[in-house]
């Protein structure tokens, strides 16, 4: 009986952890260079990329967690109180799939993780009981 619950609490748990988004976040960048980390998004988030301009002319770039309501929109950043002063434009294109927002060319990363994972908390699971 204990190993059955043991096991039901494993495999749920591993489903809990898979509902969750996964999403480079890069806070700015410039040119190619982006610098990420990883980050788990709300509910009602998606993974974005956003590229655009700073003052007309240097290429920036975003990375992180967006709302789905502001998927495919461009924003612009003005400073307040003063006409025609772009600090930057960025259009943010959004995908919903764990670390869908990578680089282009970087492999990207497969369902198999989940996978293994609920495996290995059941094998571990079988092994504790």
């Amino acid at each position: 009986m204990n190993r059955t619950i043991l096991q039901l609490f494993a495999v749920a748990f591993c489903f809990a952890v898979g509902q969750a988004l996964m999403c480079y976040k890069c806070d700015i960048g410039f040119g190619n260079l982006c610098i990420t980390r990883k980050v788990t998004c709300e509910n009602g988030e998606q993974c974005f990329s956003g590229e655009g301009k700073a003052a007309g002319f240097v290429d920036i770039k975003k990375k992180g967690c967006l709302k789905e309501a502001d998927c495919g929109k461009t924003e612009n950043v003005a400073v307040p109180n003063i006409s025609n002063s772009s600090i930057y434009s960025m259009t943010k294109t959004c995908c919903n799939t764990d670390l869908c927002n990578a680089v282009p060319g970087l492999p990207a990363t497969s369902g198999l993780s989940l996978a293994l994972a609920a495996v290995s908390a059941l094998f571990v699971a079988n092994v504790l009981v």
